[in-house]
């Protein structure tokens, strides 16, 4: 395996334990909430997340995308036990895909484009770190939100939460 893909499998897997942890927090009865008649509703924030690795890895899978043709929707998750299976899917397609990633399909570049414009060139490796991990990390932050201004506890993602302390001492 390429010391690049195996790099990413590490760090996907550390993000998707972290992940997995604010996911198990989604109420089931809130699915319909959002805080602002501009965002997601919780339900559709929570399975975009969940879907972002499987996704990916399908757009990886081709030269690139054109961006003008795509028509983005944002599917309502069903419940918290549904999207977190579609997370573990997910995760896994992304891990299998990077360890069976070749050197030559790894260095290839990889376009997204909004019609004739390039909206950027990369290598395929460097978008899955973008895509996938930057993504996820970025929309896991706007969930944590999410769950904070529905008054539900906050689980540690980085360091401490209002909510939890792992370096407090157990009593």
């Amino acid at each position: 395996m390429l010391p690049a893909a195996r790099a990413l499998i590490a760090e996907l897997d550390a993000e998707a334990a972290t992940t997995r942890r604010v996911l198990q927090r989604i109420p089931d009865e809130r699915l319909a909430w959002q805080p602002h008649a501009k965002s997601m509703t919780l339900g559709q924030l929570t399975q975009h997340i969940a879907s972002i690795p499987g996704n990916v890895t399908r757009l990886m899978q081709q030269p690139g995308i054109d961006m003008a043709t795509r028509r983005i929707e944002y599917a309502q998750g069903e419940s918290g036990a549904a999207m977190l299976a579609t997370f573990d899917a997910s995760i896994a397609a992304a891990r299998e895909f990077l360890s069976g990633l070749s050197e030559e399909a790894a260095n290839e570049t990889w376009r997204m484009t909004f019609g004739e414009r390039e909206v950027f060139a990369i290598p395929r490796i460097g978008v899955m770190r973008t895509m996938c991990l930057h993504h996820l990390i970025h929309h896991r932050g706007e969930l944590v939100v999410y769950l904070r201004l529905l008054d539900v506890p906050v689980p540690v993602v980085y360091g401490r939460s209002a909510d939890e302390n792992p370096f407090a001492q157990a009593s």
